[in-house]
Order: C-alpha cells, then sequence, then structure tokens
C-alpha cells in the first residue's frame, strides 16, 4: 500500500521564512543570521574552547609566529574579538628579503569572534608556546542565583 502523503525534506534553513514566526525572539535570530553567515568561511587561526570546570572555560587559539604585541583581544558587549594587528613581514630586521621555498607557519592577519553567554567574563589572557589561552568564568549576580524561601507561620 503506498501512501500519498508528499514527503517534506528540509535542504537548507531558510531563516527569514522562519523569522516572522519569532516575535520576541529577534536576538536569536540575528545570532542564527551571524553564525549562517560565517559558516564556511576561513577557519584561521584554529581554536579549542576547553571546559575546565561548570563555569570555568578557556579558549585557545594557535597563532604561531605572532609576538605578543601583534594579537588584540577586545570584548563589546557579549562579543569577544581576538584579532591580528600585524602585517605579514617578508623583510627582516636589516631590511633583507626573505626568499622562502616552503612557507607553512602562516602570518596574514586575522579576526575570530566568539559570543560570550550572559555573565561570562573574561580573567585574563596568556601566551605560551604559539597558543593563545584566554580565560573566561561565568560569574552570576546574587540577585539571579535561587535562594530558599522561608514560610511564615500563619496563626
Amino acid at each position: 500500500m503506498t501512501s500519498n502523503i508528499p514527503t517534506l525534506r528540509l535542504n537548507s534553513l531558510d531563516i527569514p521564512s522562519i523569522h516572522k514566526f519569532g516575535i520576541g525572539f529577534d536576538s536569536v535570530f540575528d545570532e542564527f543570521n551571524r553564525i549562517a553567515s560565517i559558516a564556511g568561511k576561513d577557519n584561521y587561526p584554529p581554536y579549542n574552547i576547553i571546559k575546565e570546570s561548570e563555569d570555568s572555560y578557556v579558549i585557545e587559539l594557535a597563532v604561531a609566529g605572532f609576538k605578543i604585541d601583534d594579537i588584540d583581544i577586545e570584548l563589546e558587549k557579549n562579543q569577544l574579538t581576538v584579532s591580528s594587528v600585524q602585517q605579514p613581514k617578508d623583510v627582516t630586521e636589516d631590511k633583507v628579503e626573505t626568499e622562502y621555498l616552503h612557507r607553512g607557519i602562516s602570518a596574514r592577519q586575522f579576526a575570530r569572534s566568539f559570543t560570550l553567554a550572559d555573565h561570562v567574563e573574561v580573567d585574563g589572557a596568556s601566551m605560551k608556546d604559539g597558543i593563545l589561552s584566554i580565560k573566561l568564568h561565568r560569574k552570576i549576580p546574587e540577585e539571579l542565583l535561587p535562594r530558599k524561601i522561608a514560610i511564615k507561620s500563619a496563626k
């Protein structure tokens, strides 16, 4: 017995058409649009996100070939952006042009952004062995923490 029910296949996510049904969820759809726009783009520099504990995280970026002064870390609202501020150098300090037979260590400019959840703060950053580590900690304000409510006796 065959069914005459058409099969629905979702080949792509059409966010604008879904958006009209999501009244009050504008920021969620804006984030979906942002993620969709950067999907498939450059994945440089590679990174890890490590969960150290329930409230502590570390973002690691592979930044081989960059000095500490070549990297800028900026936090604006909940958007953490790590970017390079150097120009690729093919000339050494002696003003002699470097001739590469193979260039496998990239030194190109980059900007990598991370959206942090509410109440996540940056505790600091360090660099060791070509890995930039950014420590994050979730710090929930006291007024948002669960609390016990005392029950009074009615007489």
